[in-house]
């Protein structure tokens, strides 16, 4: 940056410094007149990030992650440590402050500082917006690596025994780019430049296994294929007799993984298949007869059969699954191929093709109100560094949901509403010698919700 480039939070800076000597008159109220000014330089307005403070130190995903980044830094001149800006940055994301610039803002935000493992008072400030750049740019392709490693070895440390069975869900979503970011290409489908995430959650529990930046067109199945075998010979080294069935749509449809999986034992697929004369002819029978009776009594219809085939590409036949559905829109008929011949047509179908719905509310969470989309760097490695943070938010996030509020009304409640009703609470911070002293307000809503979450993280870490 030239001496005379204006950086672009100046304008910002100044008038936070400008708002801090202004005092502003509201409406009277009880023929009062009222005073508001940016003076109060203890409150924080995230008082609930001190649960996923506490989330952090009982499962450890950050501190993974910082153990696969290198510190090739001086010494001398380190003034943030690796998990100091690692925390801001996640848990800023966790609180809806997706952006890089909002570092500038909130670097002496008490509880933030608290997060980040720096006192409040007496310690520095937190990373500026030009030292998280620095920060996202600095890391390697085989430190990135290993990060993807560390979120699939978390996500094992999260079952405390084998588990009988896992779902690998599948599916990747467009992350629209407007810059020169490295690897962004055009996308037929979206109409836009883009990125194409991989997200891969295990389907019965919403947890995140690991999510890979790739460039902007549909992986082809090869690629795909290469990803998670790699993640399903990596789980096996521990669970040796978990079923893995891998699920996805036409997309994840892979000769190669129909080949790799006959080679081992309790790993299956069921994914979509795109349909083709050949198949509408097998299928014949059942959507002529679906046909017919939709003709007769006007009544919508759905029918369900199974049969086997082959691809010219397959090395041997599978079963594949027809849905036909037929009503007045017309007749709508889906394919599904898979390895599962122990399961009835219509309950593998319904119940399980059909429940890869819910990752997509998964990837709405990450996508929509983490905003994991937000790849504002040039460089493709720090796009995916960012990807992998806000994937860390969501495992946080996650975690508490669906551990600590397991027993809430929040169990169930989206990440949006978690973080307004528990995170978006003031918080009043005073550093004394010997201790931190943090007051929440007397009253709102969900106190005793987070006292018994509170109550929760003591007994844990006794």
């Amino acid at each position: 940056m030239s001496k005379d480039t204006k950086s672009p939070n100046s304008d910002l800076i100044s008038a936070s410094e400008n708002f801090s000597t202004t005092l502003f008159d509201l409406s009277p109220v009880c023929k009062k007149t009222i005073e508001l000014s940016y003076t109060a330089e203890k409150i924080s307005s995230d008082g609930g990030l001190l649960l996923l403070r506490e989330v952090e130190n009982q499962s450890g995903i950050l501190k993974a992650i910082c153990n696969c980044i290198e510190e090739d830094r001086h010494p001398g001149y380190i003034k943030h440590s690796i998990n100091s800006m690692l925390t801001q940055r996640v848990f800023q994301i966790a609180a809806g402050y997706e952006d890089a610039n909002d570092c500038d803002t909130l670097r002496d935000d008490m509880i933030l500082k608290i997060c980040a493992d720096v006192a409040p008072e007496s310690g520095t400030h937190l990373s500026s917006q030009p030292t998280m750049s620095r920060f996202e740019n600095s890391l390697s392709r085989s430190e990135l690596y290993k990060i993807a490693v560390a979120f699939v070895d978390h996500f094992i440390r999260s079952y405390t025994e084998e588990p009988p069975m896992i779902i690998l869900d599948c599916d990747d979503t467009n992350s629209n780019t407007y810059g020169a970011q490295q690897l962004a290409l055009f996308n037929n489908y979206y109409d836009e430049y883009c990125y194409m995430p991989l997200h891969i959650y295990e389907g019965l529990s919403g947890k995140l296994i690991t999510t890979i930046l790739k460039p902007g067109r549909r992986s082809k199945t090869a690629d795909v294929f290469s990803i998670l075998s790699r993640i399903i010979v990596h789980l096996r080294k521990v669970w040796k007799n978990t079923i893995i069935i891998v699920r996805g749509d036409g997309h994840f449809c892979s000769k190669e993984l129909m080949a790799w999986t006959k080679g081992h034992d309790n790993v299956h697929f069921l994914t979509g298949l795109t349909g083709n004369p050949s198949l509408n002819k097998l299928a014949g029978v059942t959507i002529d007869s679906a046909e017919k009776q939709f003709k007769s009594t006007g009544e919508p219809v759905k029918r369900y059969h199974s049969f086997d085939y082959a691809a010219g590409s397959w090395s041997e036949p599978q079963r594949v699954i027809v849905k036909v559905e037929v009503s007045e829109k017309g007749t709508n008929i889906r394919y599904v191929v898979t390895d599962i011949r122990c399961i009835r047509t219509r309950a593998l179908y319904e119940q399980g093709y059909c429940a890869r719905g819910q990752m997509e509310l998964y990837i709405k969470e990450s996508k929509t109100y983490l905003e994991s989309d937000r790849m504002s760097c040039s460089r493709f490695e720090a796009n995916q560094f960012r990807l992998f943070m806000h994937s860390a938010a969501y495992v946080l996030l996650h975690i508490l949901r669906s551990e600590t509020l397991r027993a809430t009304q929040y169990a169930t409640a989206t990440m949006k509403t978690i973080r307004l009703r528990l995170i978006k609470i003031a918080a009043y911070v005073k550093e004394m010698k010997t201790r931190i002293k943090i007051e929440f307000p007397k009253q709102f809503p969900d106190m005793e919700v987070i006292a018994n979450c509170l109550g929760i993280f003591t007994v844990l870490r006794c």
